[in-house]
C-alpha cells in the first residue's frame, strides 16, 4: 500500500530527539504554521460545502459529522459547538465517530477498519436524503469514513469529503472533496498535529459559515446562542445592547421578554409590538435578524 504525504518524512525530522526542547518546539511550532496554511487553497471548496449544509439544516434535514481517531475528534468538537454557538437544534446534528463512547476513553485504532460497525453507525442514525453528511480522515482512505460516506451516498444524502492527501479514496463520489494539503508531519504519521491543526481551522470556518447562512451571525455577534449559563447570559445581553444602542438593564429586561431570545430582544428594541410579532418578522425573513429589523424600519 503507497503512503501519503500524511506518511511521509519532515525534512527537520532527522535528529530532532537530540535537540535542544526550544530547538524542538520551534520546528514543531513552523510545522503547525505550514500546515494551517493549506486552507488557503481549499476556501471554495469549503464555501461549498457550507452552502451544501446550510441547505440541508434550513430544508429540515440534519448535519452528520463522520471521522475516527484525531480527525473523528477534530468532527466532534466541531459538531459539539453547534447548539450552544448558533442555537442548533441538537437533533439535528449527528457525531458518527468510530468506537462511540467507548474512543473517548481508549482512542483505540481497530475501530477505524470496522466496515460493518460504520454501517451499523449509519443506519441506526437514519442517514437520509435530506441529510448533508461530512465525513473526514487525514489519509483519506479510512474504512469507517469510507463505509459511511458510500452509505450516505446510496441513501441520497449529500457528502462533503474533507481529507490530507491528494487523490484520497474519501474525494471519490463526495459532492464536495476540500483537501487540505499538509506536508509530513514532523512525527511521521501523527495527523493529531499539523494535518488536525489544518482540519480544525477548516471545520471552523466551515460551521461558521453555516450559522452565517443560517441568519445567526449579524455584524460578528452570535446571535442565537443558547446562553444557558452566567456568561452567556451576560453576553447575550451585551450582544443585545450592542446591536440596539440600549443600555444593559434594558437589554435584559428585553432578553425576559423574549425569553432569551437575542433576535427577538433586538426586534422588540427597534419597535416590534411584542415577542410574537419580533418571531412573526424573523420568520418572514428566513431568521435573519438584518432582515427582519428593514421591515420594521
Amino acid at each position: 500500500m503507497a503512503a501519503g504525504r500524511t506518511e511521509g518524512r519532515h525534512d527537520q525530522a532527522s535528529g530532532l530527539d537530540e535537540r535542544q526542547p526550544v530547538d524542538v518546539l520551534k520546528v514543531l511550532a513552523d510545522a503547525q504554521k505550514v500546515a494551517a496554511g493549506a486552507v488557503d487553497t481549499a476556501l471554495a471548496d469549503i464555501a461549498t460545502a457550507a452552502r451544501l449544509a446550510a441547505d440541508a439544516l434550513l430544508s429540515g434535514g440534519r448535519l452528520v459529522y463522520v471521522g475516527a481517531g484525531s480527525s473523528g475528534l477534530m468532527a466532534m468538537a466541531d459538531a459539539l459547538e453547534l447548539p450552544g454557538t448558533y442555537g442548533i437544534s441538537r437533533d439535528r446534528i449527528v457525531i458518527l465517530l468510530a468506537g462511540g463512547a467507548a474512543s473517548l476513553e481508549d482512542l483505540a485504532g481497530g475501530y477505524e477498519d470496522d466496515r460493518a460497525l460504520a454501517v451499523g453507525d449509519a443506519a441506526a442514525a437514519g442517514i437520509g436524503a435530506r441529510d448533508c453528511v461530512v465525513a473526514v480522515s487525514a489519509s483519506g482512505n479510512t474504512p469507517y469514513a469510507l463505509a459511511i460516506a458510500s452509505h450516505a451516498k446510496e441513501k441520497g444524502a449529500r457528502v462533503v469529503a474533507l481529507a490530507n492527501n491528494p487523490g484520497a479514496a474519501l474525494f471519490e463520489g463526495a459532492d464536495v472533496a476540500i483537501l487540505l494539503e499538509t506536508p509530513p508531519e514532523v512525527i511521521s504519521g501523527s495527523t493529531r498535529m499539523g494535518a488536525g491543526t489544518a482540519q480544525k481551522i477548516a471545520f471552523n470556518m466551515f460551521s461558521t459559515l453555516v450559522g452565517v447562512h443560517l441568519g445567526h451571525v449579524h455584524d460578528g455577534h452570535m446571535v442565537n446562542l443558547k446562553a444557558d449559563n452566567i456568561k452567556l447570559r451576560g453576553r447575550a445581553c451585551r450582544i443585545v445592547s450592542d446591536i440596539s444602542g440600549v443600555g444593559l438593564d434594558e437589554a435584559e429586561r428585553l432578553l425576559q421578554r423574549s425569553e432569551g431570545s437575542v433576535k427577538t430582544a433586538v426586534l422588540l428594541a427597534a419597535g416590534a409590538r411584542d415577542a410574537g410579532a419580533a418571531e412573526a418578522a424573523l420568520d418572514r425573513a428566513g431568521q435573519s435578524l438584518r432582515r427582519a429589523l428593514k421591515t420594521l424600519g
